[in-house]
């Protein structure tokens, strides 16, 4: 409980230091807005829980772990105010942006719309507006977020939408164009790609690593000698999970 209690602040934290180091260089108009570190934290409790509900589907299959629907449904209704949250700021960004008209708009144009040729990265913004969109209707109708099919499907998109969000639709732009109104192609290398698959590769395996440790101990088999029959009866401690 003390780890739960410290992390929750120090989460927080972590995307807001991340936020300022982006929105506090005044040469990239782009990531310069006081609304990036919530939606930081907005489009954090949005993929964050996203995973979390395909995992503890996941456990509860394959383990003794007991979740209960109404706690994969009430984390699913929380995400619903999260995914509001993350995509009112980002229209309320758009609308200034398109509103005043000024030459910083120039970025967004490269990423919405391309400037001239170059419509390298409208694809994947476009991608990420319209898996977030449909993911916000899948959660936010209650037919299909306790539908696990959709739930699941809901999930997945808005991981997706957050992942290209928060990586080509966010650092891309800020560098495109330059300061001198020239654009360079981004492509990712090769050692971009191993890094990441590196980086997914460790997590996983530190979850599985920790998960199995944890279960293994909240599901410890203990054993109770039954002294009158003089049998070994094994039993199990059961800890459902409910919220």
């Amino acid at each position: 409980m003390p780890l739960v209690l410290f992390s929750i602040p120090l989460a927080i934290g972590i995307h807001t230091v991340t936020a300022f180091l982006f929105n506090a260089l005044p040469g990239r108009p782009f990531w310069n807005s006081a609304l990036l570190a919530p939606r930081f934290l907005a489009s954090a409790f949005c993929s964050g829980p996203a995973i979390l509900i395909i995992l503890f589907q996941i456990l509860r299959k394959i383990t003794k772990f007991e979740i209960k629907d109404e706690a994969i449904w009430t984390i699913a209704e929380l995400m619903v105010y999260a995914m509001f949250i993350y995509l009112f700021f980002t229209v309320a960004e758009l609308f200034k942006e398109f509103y005043s008209g000024t030459e910083n708009i120039l970025y967004w144009k490269y990423l919405l719309f391309g400037i001239g040729e170059n419509h390298e990265i409208v694809i994947y913004s476009w991608s990420s507006i319209i898996m977030g969109s449909i993911a916000f209707l899948l959660f936010l109708i209650p037919s299909t977020r306790k539908n696990f099919l959709t739930l699941n499907i809901g999930a997945v998109l808005i991981y997706g939408s957050v992942y290209i969000e928060k990586g080509i639709a966010l650092i891309v732009p800020g560098f495109t164009p330059d300061t001198l109104g020239q654009i360079y192609v981004y492509t990712p290398s090769i050692t971009e790609v191993r890094t990441a698959v590196m980086i997914f590769s460790s997590g996983f395996l530190l979850f599985t690593f920790l998960s199995k440790i944890a279960i293994a101990i909240v599901f410890e088999d203990y054993c109770i000698d039954d002294l009158s029959s003089g049998k070994r009866v094994d039993k199990v401690k059961e800890a459902p999970v409910a919220m």
